[in-house]
């Protein structure tokens, strides 16, 4: 099984690396951690990101009052090199999904919707612009999926690159 691996690279996408990526990282570091020990690196990327661009000041407030300190994250642009070092991508939306399939085709093999592990179709919503509120609804919903999707992990057959 793939728990006979080490270390699993699983990334997170969205367009800014600013709000959702870097929330999904943050939840999962907290969450999937603790139930996989030792075998999983989480990071995140934007597909459209301005490198070295801190979190947006939103998603670290609502982060921190569910115990994630995501202060210290700094955007990063997607690109082929991180595409091909992930095990796993797991995108914010279809769209995000198109751009890993323009920029490098190959990681489409093992390239996930964050949505698809709650069972529904659909993306995230980006909460850019919107209240404080917009950024808790949009944790939760993260959240959910990262809960759903470390039930699924354990049982995840689709580690594509290494079979």
């Amino acid at each position: 099984s793939w728990k006979d691996f080490l270390l699993k690279k699983i990334l997170f996408v969205c367009s800014g690396n600013t709000c959702r990526s870097p929330l999904a990282e943050g939840i999962a570091k907290k969450i999937l951690s603790d139930s996989l020990p030792e075998q999983m690196e989480f990071s995140s990327a934007g597909t459209s990101a301005m490198e070295g661009v801190s979190a947006s000041g939103h998603a670290i407030q609502v982060a921190r009052k569910h115990g994630i300190d995501i202060s210290d994250h700094r955007a990063r642009l997607l690109n082929k090199t991180l595409i091909k070092d992930s095990d796993l991508i797991v995108t914010m939306s279809s769209k995000h999904k198109d751009t890993i399939g323009i920029i490098e085709p190959v990681g489409l093999d093992y390239t996930f919707l964050l949505l698809d592990f709650f069972d529904e179709e659909g993306d995230i919503p980006d909460p850019v612009g919107s209240d404080i509120e917009g950024y808790e609804e949009v944790f939760e919903l993260i959240n959910n999926c990262l809960e759903q999707m470390k039930d699924r992990l354990d049982t995840f057959d689709r580690w594509s690159k290494l079979g």
